[in-house]
């Protein structure tokens, strides 16, 4: 079976955030780099497939060469090779119609993907890249078994699970339940010397043409002044209620 994991190069939800050229632009200035959560959370599964099953297993990702040590991250935990097509991500089915190109190219069975990438939030690639492939498509799954061609996805709905039987080709968009945090590997210095030795092939993109723009970013308004009121003085935590606060 043939794996590819598509991997986000995301900020650390720790970074602290600013834009630049009047909010139209993220400013990367030091900015610390992960992999998207929820691709990490795939990867993981991916190596698992690899260990248990013979899978082989390849990671993607869209953008420059800034998002190499990501790459070379995913190498370290298992990967056996990595892609990284030449081009900034900008929106959700440029980049979708890039991954499509990979896949074909690549004659992969499993596209493991995550639900959403943490910074932009978009959610629509998994989806748009099955639409593409005219591929079987599970979203929100947290749960992967693969027989042969035979595949038993668990996805999140809500007030529940539901358990879905389908067949390869196939494209999930993983989250957090896919695999326990408790499994997610993280790369020892064995992994990293191994790494350096791995092929990360440059493609050039294809044409395709973004179908979103961004055009302001903002920042959530700072968190007023609390006031606190005594237990004791319940008319008074009603008035502010009702004048200040008007939720009553």
């Amino acid at each position: 079976m043939k794996i590819l994991v598509c991997i986000s190069h995301v900020p650390d939800t720790t970074s602290k955030i600013n834009f630049s050229d009047g909010d139209t632009k993220f400013d990367t200035n030091g900015v610390q780099f992960v992999i998207n959560p929820n691709d990490e959370f795939g990867l993981t599964r991916a190596m698992w497939f690899k260990e248990k099953q013979g899978a082989t297993v390849t990671v993607v990702n869209i953008g420059g060469t800034e998002t190499e040590p990501t790459l070379r991250k995913a190498l370290a935990i298992g990967a056996d090779d990595a892609i990284r097509v030449n081009t900034e991500a900008t929106d959700g089915f440029f980049v979708a119609k890039q991954l499509a190109e990979v896949v074909k190219n690549g004659a992969y069975d499993l596209v493991i993907a995550g639900r959403e990438s943490i910074d932009y939030n978009g959610g629509m690639v998994p989806g748009m890249l099955a639409a593409l492939l005219d591929a079987n498509f599970v979203n929100t799954c947290i749960g992967l078994e693969v027989e042969g061609t035979s595949v038993t996805a668990i996805r999140e709905i809500d007030g529940g699970k539901e358990t879905i039987k389908t067949n390869l080709p196939l494209v999930i968009g993983g989250q957090k339940g896919l695999v326990e945090e408790k499994d997610l590997k993280i790369p020892n210095m064995r992994g990293i010397m191994q790494a350096r030795q791995k092929k990360l092939e440059i493609v050039e993109p294809v044409s395709a043409t973004a179908e979103t723009t961004s055009v302001k970013f903002e920042k959530p308004a700072p968190k007023g002044e609390v006031k606190l009121v005594s237990p004791d003085n319940l008319d008074e935590l009603v008035s502010l209620l009702h004048n200040e606060a008007k939720v009553i």
